[in-house]
């Protein structure tokens, strides 16, 4: 299944609400370090639930050590001026979804790093600086695995 890279993330409820993200989807969570927060920020513990148990949640000490531990698969980097749009994408399950910290995005040392593959962006009205990171990576994904037909899904039922 998709793998969701946060890279230095600084608000714990966005990866407490990822943490319940890739709960839901089967998703992997890989947080790259330095963190703006304790991972048993009483915020981030909130935004997750319970379903810090059922989530796939690793730490990574750099970029490089991330993308050297998850291996081959194509690096999809959402930013807000990215060159693709998010449904323009014909995505894979081995795919791996990049998002930057919330404050700036990806710098551009990040930006140009050889293991990222695209550019990509979500829509939104002129003059909006960016959206959610929570939001975005559900965005991403939800697109990503629909393509896929939602493998793995469960029949439908109530939240």
């Amino acid at each position: 299944m998709f793998r969701i890279v946060f890279h230095t993330p600084e608000i714990p409820g966005n990866t407490g609400n990822a943490i319940r993200l890739a709960a839901v989807t089967g998703a992997e969570l890989h947080l790259v370090e330095p963190l703006g927060f304790d991972l048993s920020d009483t915020k981030l513990r909130r935004a997750g639930l319970d379903y810090h148990d059922l989530a796939v949640v690793t730490v990574h000490p750099s970029l490089d050590a991330c993308f050297e531990a998850l291996g081959p698969g194509r690096v999809l980097a959402f930013e807000p001026d990215g060159t693709v749009g998010h449904t323009e994408i014909s995505y894979r399950e081995d795919d791996i979804l990049l998002f930057g910290k919330e404050s700036t995005g990806l710098n551009e040392a990040e930006r140009a790093h050889p293991r990222i593959d695209e550019l990509v962006y979500l829509p939104m009205r002129p003059s909006r600086r960016s959206l959610n990171l929570a939001n975005s990576a559900s965005i991403a994904l939800y697109e990503a695995w629909r393509q896929l037909d939602f493998a793995g899904a469960s029949a439908p039922h109530s939240a």
